[in-house]
């Protein structure tokens, strides 16, 4: 004789019979019992103080970039996160791998030792995995939608590789404030750097037109901000001017921008930039950040994820929001900067891993070493 009893502290079932041990079976293989006795979600039921993100973003299986790079520090600040990936790859695909074709298209002379060399400056000869489109996107939004787990404070993107699946994205925008009407969008429009795309050219005009209106924070690098304003970036003044255009053509509520990195004279700066109320005047300010001789993968995925997570903790100071991000950036950089050296690697020869695991007290509790100027 088979007793079957339901245990509520373990939502399961306590099976007992005289030929078998007793033993805990998962509730889900009964289906009729599973859907009364379903668990609550306890990210839904008792919400953190902070937030729940829904962050659609690259990963990959090795090392620290897209979701890799934000999901744990946002953790670490008090957040629920649910990762969507855009893309899923074994290992970061390398930023100077992609200008490859570009550069050698450029050359009239090359030989085998220069392909090489770009290659291995890449960090990883090659990389392997799967591309999300943007129907797959949706089937999770379906999915989500269906078990009424669809409602977040935050949505947070980052590279996006197909205006189809921004498209989609736009979607997700839009079904998520149809749930909660004060859901805060965090845009990283991930397009390029160094004056090079390495997204499509026909992603630019979707951010600048469709993605800028609804997006609540801009965080866009010097090149980024010049392709979503359309003019050049050449000075501090030119950095305030591309915030106020931005501001201008975003959303009917006040919108966050900080142009992440922008070298002036060769001096290194993030532009900050906040109204108070839609239409008012912007605070603006700036914060000088040493330049670290090294090229790291997975910092502006780590600066926008700590720019959502401190911006939310204040509200109104986007100063020091700010201010806690790039200390707790530079702290990481520094961090793996010094353990490559002491692993006894040249930093200089290949991009970084960040040593993200090993600085999280510096993302919990970042020491402020870098102070914001006020603009007059």
């Amino acid at each position: 004789m088979i007793s079957i009893l339901h245990n509520n502290n373990y939502n399961s079932l306590l099976i007992t019979s005289p030929s078998q041990p007793i033993a805990f079976r998962n509730l889900s293989v009964f289906s009729k019992y599973s859907r009364a006795m379903a668990p609550p979600i306890l990210s839904l039921a008792l919400p953190s103080e902070t937030g729940r993100v829904l962050s659609i973003q690259s990963h990959t299986v090795q090392g620290y970039v897209g979701n890799k790079s934000a999901v744990f520090p946002l953790q670490l600040l008090g957040y629920d996160v649910d990762p969507i990936m855009s893309v899923q790859f074994s290992n970061h695909t390398g930023k100077l791998i992609v200008f490859t074709y570009l550069i050698l298209s450029q050359c009239q002379i090359i030989n085998l030792y220069m392909v090489y060399q770009l290659k291995y400056i890449a960090g990883y000869p090659t990389f392997k995995g799967q591309v999300l489109n943007g129907k797959q996107l949706w089937e999770l939004i379906e999915g989500l939608k269906a078990n009424n787990l669809l409602y977040y404070t935050h949505l947070l993107t980052g590279y996006i590789g197909s205006v189809s699946f921004l498209d989609t994205v736009l979607e997700v925008v839009s079904k998520l404030r149809s749930i909660n009407p004060a859901l805060t969008y965090v845009c990283d429009p991930v397009m390029g750097d160094d004056g090079k795309l390495y997204v499509p050219e026909e992603l630019v005009a979707v951010y600048r037109e469709k993605v800028v209106p609804v997006a609540s924070m801009l965080t866009p690098n010097q090149f980024e901000a010049e392709k979503l304003t359309g003019f050049r970036i050449a000075s501090e003044q030119d950095g305030q001017e591309a915030c106020r255009h931005l501001h201008a053509a975003g959303s009917s509520f006040s919108t966050l921008v900080v142009i992440t990195s922008i070298c002036i004279d060769g001096t290194l700066l993030l532009i900050g930039s906040h109204e108070k109320e839609k239409g008012q005047s912007p605070v603006q300010f700036k914060i000088v950040i040493p330049k670290i001789p090294a090229y790291f993968t997975g910092t502006g995925d780590l600066t926008t994820a700590l720019l959502l997570g401190w911006s939310n903790k204040y509200p109104n100071n986007l100063e020091k929001a700010a201010e806690l991000a790039v200390s707790s950036l530079q702290a990481v950089l520094s961090r793996t900067l010094k353990d490559y050296e002491k692993a006894g690697y040249d930093p200089q020869t290949s991009s970084l891993e960040i040593r993200l695991i090993q600085s999280q007290d510096d993302i919990r509790d970042p020491e402020i070493n870098y102070k914001a100027q006020l603009y007059d």
